[in-house]
């Protein structure tokens, strides 16, 4: 007899799961930024703006590359494009432009000494755009004068009729002109026409040649505006959005795409013309940063950047809108982030009872530690006012927070009263009350996070850089609870803020009105007056050539600081602007630091807290 024996043996694969590395300091300041996508009309190119440090020469490599849509061919255009402005295709596809004030050579890789001039403006030097032929590798280099145009577009003619916006003297508005360009026996010559003034300061502009308009945005409001160049009308888009509009490219079908901010993400969004609604694209969560369309009579296909708070920032393509949600990435220059343990986030929500109005935020929890409870906090407040912090992973020493939470750090980025994206009443409810509304919006959260156990009440800091650091400043002269506080080129003293800043107009329209007409305003929303209140060590830091926010405000308050005996230092950066754009040692070291400074004073309280 025989016996068979059916055995069942269970396999068990006993997987290695090797948790990934935190991301380091170095790894997270290396990352490349995406400042910029521009498909051609045919779709068949993309352009990609590109910025990476490049350490061993003090500076950044500004590389605009050429990619082929259908394949994986990129072709390096050059590394010396120093501007933050989109460069624009012309209707045939054919060549491109890009902006800059250094005659630069297609392809040069080489030329290292041009990074001493990078990001300065010179009025002096002699502006110039640079055109590009994909057909046949050629460069052109055009002059247009001494004045720096704050944007460019081409018009519907090849060779003639390039358009700019040049911002209006002395402080507000900008003037469109027409640049007319001629090309005969291989001479080039140029003209400028001054076409039409506008009361507002354009960041970007497109035409369409269809309808003889063009499509900009205005800086100060995010809207989106169409001026019809024969009759000089100009219409508003985004018809029932209440959020923000970050970018925008015209659709081939008619009207446009819109990346409109609602809360603390960027869709993308459809708006058939003037008088529609928008609409919603369907597609990830997160922030898409930069979009692009091409200009087929059939349908536009679409590029953009994208990333979220685990999702590093790539170049995405996708042949028609509707495959949005299955876009697939151009590049991948921020793979290594990618394989790091980047922290989680998640919104929180609270509640301003002085007149009950919700605010949120984004918190950032430590990696392994979602949602754990009693934690040290760090609130990091975003500049602006106008701006806001969203659902991405920009890595810089502005939008520092998943390095800040990889360190330790609960981190709270609040979206306070004055921030984009919550509706036109959210952006204006701190007129009259610059400092006092967001700042209690901002005090408030802290208390919701201490009521619902997550934050440490014995273990809370704080920080922002620009309008961030005048929340920092002001904060500390209201409350001794603070441990640690960082004013990243925080402005102190408004009076002299007006008197020496680039863009007065901002502060005494926030403050509704100059210093003789509204003293009462200026004195309730002081910091200079209360300053002998302030208790918190406090780390500042500027850029040396700041106009935005003059250094001397940092002076003024570091001495203040000092001669009150409260522990101060002051970080100058030589050579630098407001953005710190032209050293990425200076970011990195500034974000090091700072991490010391909150190190150092977190677990030393020098004052009994006091609400």
């Amino acid at each position: 007899m025989r016996i068979y024996l059916f055995v069942i043996f269970t396999l068990q694969c006993y997987t290695s799961i090797r948790a990934h590395p935190k991301v380091t300091i170095d790894e997270f300041f290396n990352a490349t930024s995406f400042q910029s996508v521009s498909l051609s009309p045919n779709g068949r190119h993309l352009l990609v703006y590109t910025r990476k440090p490049a350490w061993d020469y003090n500076s950044y490599d500004n590389n605009l590359w050429l990619y082929e849509t259908d394949g994986p061919k990129k072709e390096l255009i050059t590394t010396q494009y120093a501007v933050f402005m989109e460069p624009k295709w012309s209707p045939s596809g054919d060549w491109f432009f890009y902006y800059g004030n250094d005659k630069v050579t297609a392809n040069s890789t080489d030329d290292r000494e041009l990074y001493r001039h990078a990001g300065n403006k010179d009025s002096k030097s002699q502006q110039q755009i640079h055109l590009y032929s994909v057909t046949s590798d050629e460069l052109l280099s055009i002059d247009i004068g001494k004045a720096t145009p704050s944007a460019l577009t081409w018009s519907d003619t090849e060779w003639k009729d390039v358009i700019q916006y040049r911002r209006r003297k002395p402080n507000y508005g900008s003037v469109i002109q027409r640049i007319d360009i001629k090309r005969k026996h291989g001479k080039v010559s140029v003209k400028v026409h001054s076409i039409k003034h506008v009361d507002f300061i354009v960041s970007d502009i497109l035409f369409i040649p269809s309808e003889h308009k063009m499509v900009c945005i205005s800086i100060a409001q995010s809207r989106l505006y169409s001026i019809d160049l024969t009759n000089g009308q100009i219409e508003q888009w985004g018809k029932g959005f209440q959020g923000a509009v970050r970018d925008y490219t015209i659709r081939s079908e008619g009207g446009v795409f819109i990346l409109g901010q609602l809360g603390t993400n960027v869709h993308v969004y459809i708006q058939q013309s003037v008088s529609k609604y928008v609409c919603l694209a369907p597609g990830w969560h997160g922030s898409y940063r930069s979009i692009s369309s091409s200009k087929s009579k059939q349908y536009s296909s679409v590029a953009f950047s994208f990333s979220s708070f685990e999702r590093p920032e790539e170049a995405y393509f996708v042949k028609h809108i509707d495959g949005l949600p299955w876009a697939k990435p151009l590049t991948h220059e921020n793979q290594l982030l990618a394989t790091r343990s980047l922290p989680r986030a998640k919104l929180y929500r609270w509640i301003n009872h002085d007149d009950n109005r919700m605010i949120e935020g984004i918190l950032h929890y430590p990696p392994g530690k979602f949602e754990h409870k009693n934690l040290p906090l760090f609130v990091l407040i975003h500049g602006g006012p106008s701006d806001a912090s969203t659902n991405m992973l920009h890595a810089d020493f502005y939008t520092w927070a998943p390095l800040a939470a990889t360190e330790g750090w609960l981190v709270l980025e609040p979206n306070y009263r004055g921030s984009t994206g919550y509706g036109d009443q959210f952006l204006n409810e701190i007129s009259g009350q610059l400092l006092s509304r967001p700042g209690r919006d901002i005090l408030a959260g802290v208390d919701s996070l201490i009521s619902d156990g997550i934050a440490d009440p014995t273990r809370l800091n704080i920080g922002g850089y620009s309008f961030g650091g005048f929340l920092t400043n002001w904060l500390i002269t209201q409350t001794t609870r603070f441990n640690a506080a960082l004013s990243g080129a925080g402005p102190l003293e408004h009076i002299s803020m007006w008197g020496t800043t680039d863009f007065p107009v901002y502060v005494n329209t926030l403050l509704r009105g100059f210093p003789w007409e509204v003293p009462e305003i200026y004195e309730k929303e002081s910091i200079m007056n209360k300053l002998n209140k302030a208790k918190t060590p406090t780390l500042i830091s500027t850029g040396a050539n700041d106009i935005r926010v003059p250094a001397d405000q940092s002076y003024m308050f570091e001495r203040s600081l000092t001669s009150l005996g409260v522990p101060a230092k002051l970080l100058l950066f030589p050579d630098e602007g407001h953005a710190l754009s032209n050293n990425p040692w200076h970011g990195k070291i500034k974000a090091r630091e700072e991490l010391k400074w909150l190190a150092k004073y977190d677990h030393v309280p020098l004052v009994k807290a006091e609400n």
